[in-house]
């Protein structure tokens, strides 16, 4: 390796330590994070059957608006009315599970969709989960 710097090389390096010029920060570019844009859907009070028709009708509409996360409030169904029903599973009839399950078996909506998964404490918890859009394909 050569030690010898030339005399423009320093007097180059004298200059630009002497400039007040600044140089833009290329790492800045990619510590921004993407903004997201989300939306919320409390399905709280509601019916299995208006529940998934409602998230059926929410992805689509959110979907269609450029939406990338959907937080979906559930909530735990600890205020279920299933126990009343002996002939009714206390666990799969559960906005928490079911709705989730209608999301994963119905294909239209899993083409639009990139995950789901649980939702934060701050989100909601264990009664709620997040959506992830896929883009919109603009055709």
């Amino acid at each position: 390796m050569n030690d010898n710097i030339s005399d423009k090389d320093k007097k180059d390096w004298e200059n630009f330590l002497s400039s007040d010029e600044k140089l833009p920060n290329k790492d800045l570019k990619f510590s921004k994070k993407k903004i997201l844009k989300i939306k919320h859907i409390d399905l709280h009070g509601f019916t299995l059957e208006q529940a998934n028709k409602t998230i059926e009708k929410f992805i689509d509409d959110c979907y269609q608006n450029s939406v990338s996360k959907i937080i979906v409030v559930t909530g735990k169904g600890l205020h279920s009315n299933v126990e009343k029903d002996p002939y009714v599973s206390k666990d799969l009839s559960i906005l928490k599970y079911s709705v989730p399950e209608f999301i994963e078996n119905n294909s239209e909506l899993m083409k639009k969709i990139i995950e789901i998964k649980d939702a934060e404490i701050e989100d909601g918890g264990a009664g709620a989960f997040y959506i992830f859009l896929r883009k919109k394909i603009i055709k």
